[in-house]
């Protein structure tokens, strides 16, 4: 068995050999790991943006099983960089940092997904985040950072809204000319006979349900967003919830949070700045989420799988669309 100091002198040596691999990042001293556990053997540790099947290797890229009779081993890290807040400007940029419409605050970019019939990138997040609740429209400027976290459209815009699901309300604002103009007649009779009650025209909507709060926008260039997830990875499937399953998110504010799913199928009443909507079918998980973190992929906690689409939540409970609800109303797969 391999001695520190002999790995050191064989990492010394070959250094410069292995980091010339095109998938390397970093080499260095760590126990080798076999069938998911990490075993008591000392080795030449490989750091790799990405694990990839050997078959897909060629003999020169390939990290050898042995370097001078010391065993090698590979470790997945990502793609490596400073840390920048996640609420700063990041091009390119990564799933679970600022981004929003320029009329909103600020929320999640999710993860990047591709249209199932062109094939194109776009930005996953929430109808609240990309579309103002209902209120833009096809071409508006995204923001990245979002505008609460100092994006301006003139040097930060990202992305355009491509399409949005629309949240149909339970009870909202209304927008009925007649009925709106009958209340300020109504409330001008009041004024002039010294009353002090007004009335207040609004929409309702008893029956109205939704699935999910989901939007996508398209990139304003192809390279100034990442397919991966800071702190994730690059997401390659999906998988249903199931109850008691282990997940975690990264978003905007809380950044990488984990946590277990505690109601499958759920009914909910969410409110929207007055409005209320209902939504059904819906993930239920324990707290892992803070205000901005809406548009966060949910993903599974033993691999690289999404689950969900974060869109509400409350400091006890975190609420998500299931991710193939959302894919198939967007059409669009990962």
């Amino acid at each position: 068995m391999a001695q520190p100091k002999d790995v050191a002198a064989v990492k010394e040596r070959y250094k410069e050999e292995l980091l010339a691999k095109p998938n390397v990042v970093g080499i260095g001293t760590g126990y080798r790991e076999t069938r998911g556990k990490v075993t008591d053997e000392l080795c030449l540790m490989a750091l790799v943006r990405r694990k990839i099947p050997r078959s897909a290797l060629t003999p020169k890229s390939m990290v050898p099983s042995r370097v001078e009779g010391v065993r090698t081993d590979v470790i997945q890290v990502g793609r490596l960089r400073a840390q920048a807040s996640r609420t700063g400007r990041w091009r390119p940029a990564p799933g679970g940092v600022s981004l929003g419409h320029y009329r909103v605050t600020a929320g999640t970019f999710g993860v990047v997904v591709r249209d199932r019939a062109s094939g194109e990138r776009l930005i996953l997040s929430n109808n609240h985040v990309l579309a103002n609740s209902n209120q833009a429209q096809p071409g508006d400027a995204i923001l990245q950072p979002g505008a609460v976290d100092g994006g301006r459209r003139e040097q930060d815009t990202i992305a355009r809204l491509a399409r949005f699901i629309p949240i149909r309300f339970k009870r909202e604002p209304a927008t009925c000319r007649t009925a709106q103009a009958f209340t300020d007649l109504v409330n001008l009779l009041a004024r002039l006979l010294g009353s002090r009650h007004r009335l207040q025209a609004y929409r309702s909507d008893p029956g109205a349900s939704n699935w999910v709060d989901a939007a996508v926008a398209r990139p304003v260039e192809e390279g100034v967003v990442l397919d991966e997830i800071l702190d994730i990875g690059v997401v390659g499937g999906t998988a249903p919830a199931t109850l008691g399953m282990g997940v975690r998110k990264s978003g905007r504010s809380t950044g990488f949070t984990t946590g277990t799913v505690r109601v499958l199928d759920a009914i909910l009443e969410v409110g929207y700045d007055g409005r209320l909507a209902r939504f059904e079918g819906q993930i239920v998980t324990t707290p892992m989420s803070s205000p901005g973190d809406s548009g966060s992929l949910l993903v599974a906690g033993n691999g690289l799988l999404a689950v969900g689409l974060l869109f509400a939540g409350s400091e006890e409970a975190t609420i998500f669309n299931p991710i193939q609800r959302v894919l198939d109303a967007l059409e669009v797969v990962l």
